[in-house]
């Protein structure tokens, strides 16, 4: 076994790789490693483990391995930290000196308030030649480098923008109004939109103003560059391609990139044109980092039986570690933070896992997983478990998940997902399972979406989804569904999920289903069903008689399938293909019922759904239903698998919101967090009245807090979140008078 050493402290070039004489870079002991084994006729049958020591190893350009610097399954090359090490592979570069800011021009921009606290870098200065640019994404928008981003004490800070982060205005009406693809009023996209309000007016002229919006629809988003603000008409044009779909009055969007909105900390504004960053500090002495690198930090190029372990990859602006091709590739324990672009990105190959990993703050999603071949449904055997994703998607905010997975014979399990404004987990293709993960919080910004989510197609056969446990979504518009089977997708086994709240499974359209031994707590709908396939609108139509139908001729296999099969004589007749063959059986339904049919409006009297020994229940069958634990009480008489991570797990924070009074205008609200962990845990709550509260739990302990707040016109949910740890929401429903 070959041991070479890398401590960011050594001089360049002039280790041998001993524990006495280390290298100072990744690409030096690679090297290294290459040189031994050439030495040796090129035999990987050595192994190799590369120490990294603790520090920060900043990268000008990706580190790379290729096939010459594979292992084997019995001798693989491993890079790790050392014991106890955090080693930070750094893809942007440290800024220490902030002074106020004196240029005249600049201070006349910034509000009066804000001029004593902003603070200005030169970046140039500082080693950052290329400020980078902002880039249409979202969407169905191909993922690019992002810009230059600020990290400050392990945060991304915010671009200045307005309204403020979290909070959005609407299109107030559109220039060249027509009839959109549901008969509805929309704007044409080469015309713009109008906004409210006299904000702009404040602002000078900009040449790299954006807007992002989900210009149409509530699961479709995209940025936007600005070329036309007329103050005077309020109206907004944009490059071409111009927006998503259309322009719909009273769509969300905001402004953003613009120093006159740089009003509050945590916020900053890059003119990248003079190479300056503009930045108001949260706090004072904290370490910031700007992001450079526009490719991965590591990138593994048909490499095989290399392992990664206990690193930290954190401040690029494309993705962390993006493996290509290879065999047995292992990513373990390691932290993917603060990135551009995604987390992992594993394309192709066979065998590859990412484990124990926990990834957060990247602009597109956590893992990005693809492998295995459709047209002979030979399997990746790639695997994603035991990690820890959440608070991804912070730019591209629709379509990134969590898990993203493509392709054949892949296994997603005993994953904590959570904190995302889309999707926990989605998916294409067969052969895939996805079990025991715990999914919470995701689709915080979107509708007519899913945690769990794939669609729009019939050759997406032997999924499973089982045993995971999906609970206080988001969701607006349309709604959410934990479970979301989309546009006539069909052939899923779905078994033994615990679902708390909303819309748990829908089926939309699709066939062939077994739905089964599933419990559900206070959904309002079990499973919910609809017959789009059958629709007589020329949208469904098309999807189900055109696309769907060529991705049926497209694998070969296909017909083979008697379920598919059966769906040839509905296009001889042409009028649409019904979800037949659809089993729902053996589950278990507290305070909802089984099934929620949807359109056509007598699906009910179709026989298109087979029920048989579904329950409805109280909550008497569960361990402490008041704290959210739904493990089976004793002598009940049904089992769950254990949900989320159970190697190392972090803190287990349980709370409970409870309405302690009430008058005629307020409500009084009482919060407890229950640590059933094993460590101690701490974190921050954001309380439904907007006060924030730090904790620190022991194992067992329980804390209390009350607050007040108005009491809301219309019902509404109201919900306290850990903003910094993992304490599991709690949710309340206040009725109004």
């Amino acid at each position: 076994m070959l041991h070479l050493f890398i401590n960011p402290t050594a001089a360049p070039g002039q280790g041998d790789g001993s524990r006495q004489s280390p290298f100072a870079t990744l690409g030096e002991a690679r090297d290294a490693r290459r040189a031994y084994r050439a030495a040796r006729g090129g035999s990987p049958l050595v192994g190799a483990t590369l120490w990294l020591a603790a520090g920060a190893y900043p990268l000008s350009d990706t580190v790379t391995f290729t096939g010459e610097d594979s292992g084997t399954a019995a001798a693989p090359v491993v890079i790790r930290a050392e014991e106890g090490a955090v080693a930070r592979l750094l893809g942007g570069v440290p800024i220490t000196d902030f002074q106020p800011v004196t240029d005249p021009a600049a201070l006349a921009r910034l509000e009066p308030a804000a001029r004593a606290h902003v603070r200005v870098a030169d970046l140039r200065a500082a080693g950052v030649a290329d400020c980078g640019h902002f880039s249409r994404r979202g969407f169905g928008c191909r993922i690019t480098p992002a810009h230059l981003e600020l990290f400050y004490a392990g945060r991304p800070m915010t671009v200045a923008q307005w309204p403020k982060a979290g909070a959005f205005t609407r299109i107030a009406g559109v220039v060249a109004a027509k009839a959109g693809e549901w008969s509805e009023h929309v704007g044409d996209l080469a015309g713009g939109f109008l906004y409210d309000g006299d904000r702009p007016r404040r602002w000078a002229p900009n040449d790299n103003l954006w807007v992002h919006g989900y210009w149409c629809y509530d699961w479709a988003n995209s940025y936007e560059r600005v070329t036309r603000l007329d103050p005077e008409t309020r109206t907004i044009e944009t490059a071409p391609p111009h927006g998503l779909y259309a322009f719909k009055p009273d769509q969300r969007f905001y402004f953003l990139n613009i120093l006159e909105e740089l009003t509050a900390p945590g916020e900053c504004y890059v003119d990248a044109e003079r190479g300056v960053l503009y930045f108001w500090p949260p706090e004072d002495g904290k370490e910031a980092l700007v992001s450079v690198l526009e490719q991965p930090l590591l990138h593994l190029d048909g490499a095989s039986h290399v392992t990664l372990a206990g690193l930290t990859l954190e401040a690029g602006r494309g993705s962390g570690i993006v493996v290509d091709g290879g065999e047995g590739v292992r990513i373990e324990r390691c932290t993917l933070r603060n990135l551009g672009n995604l987390g992992i990105v594993i394309r192709g190959g066979t065998a590859h896992t990412v484990y124990g990993c926990e990834i957060y703050g990247t602009g597109d999603g956590a893992i990005d997983v693809k492998g295995g071949k459709r047209e002979t449904l030979t399997p990746a055997g790639h695997v994603v478990e035991q990690c820890h994703l959440h608070h991804y998607a912070r730019w591209s905010r629709t379509y990134q998940a969590g898990v993203h997975a493509n392709g054949v014979g892949m296994r997603i399990a005993n994953n904590l997902i959570h904190d995302a404004p889309h999707k926990g987990i989605l998916y294409w293709g067969n052969d895939v399972t996805i079990e025991a993960n715990e999914i919470y919080r995701v689709c915080l910004e979107t509708g007519d979406a899913g945690a769990i989510y794939t669609g729009r197609d019939y050759t997406f056969r032997g999924n499973v989804i089982r045993g995971n446990f999906i609970h206080h979504m988001g969701g607006l518009g349309l709604g959410t569904s934990a479970i979301y089977m989309d546009d006539c997708v069909s052939g899923h086994d779905i078994a033994g999920n615990v679902v708390w709240g909303g819309d748990a499974i829908w089926l939309g359209g699709g066939r062939d289903f077994h739905i089964h031994d599933n419990v559900f707590i206070g959904c309002k709908g079990a499973v919910c069903f609809d017959a789009r396939g059958v629709s007589p609108h020329p949208i469904w139509q098309k999807m189900v008689n055109v696309t769907m139908r060529q991705r049926i001729e497209a694998m070969p296999w296909a017909l083979e399938m008697p379920e598919i099969a059966a769906i040839l004589p509905y296009y001889a007749v042409g009028s649409g293909v019904p979800p037949e063959g659809n089993i729902v059986a053996r589950n278990r339904c507290v305070g909802c019922e089984p099934v929620r049919y949807g359109w056509p409006e007598d699906a009910v009297n179709k026989p298109w759904l087979a029920l048989s020994e579904n329950v409805v229940t109280d909550d008497s069958v569960f361990l402490d239903p008041a704290w959210g634990d739904f493990r089976p009480a004793p002598g009940a008489a049904f089992q769950l698998q254990p949900v989320g991570i159970t190697d190392a797990p972090p803190p287990l924070v349980r709370g409970r919101l409870e309405i302690i009074a009430r008058t005629k205008t307020r409500v009084t609200l009482r919060l407890a967090l229950r640590n059933d962990g094993a460590t101690r845990a701490e974190g921050c709550m954001a309380l439904p009245d907007g006060a924030r509260w730090p904790y620190a739990l022991e194992p067992g302990e329980i804390i209390e807090r009350e607050c007040t707040l108005p009491l809301p016109e219309e019902t509404a949910d109201v919900e306290a979140y850990d903003t910094e740890g993992t304490a599991r929401p709690a949710r309340v429903t206040i009725v109004a008078p």
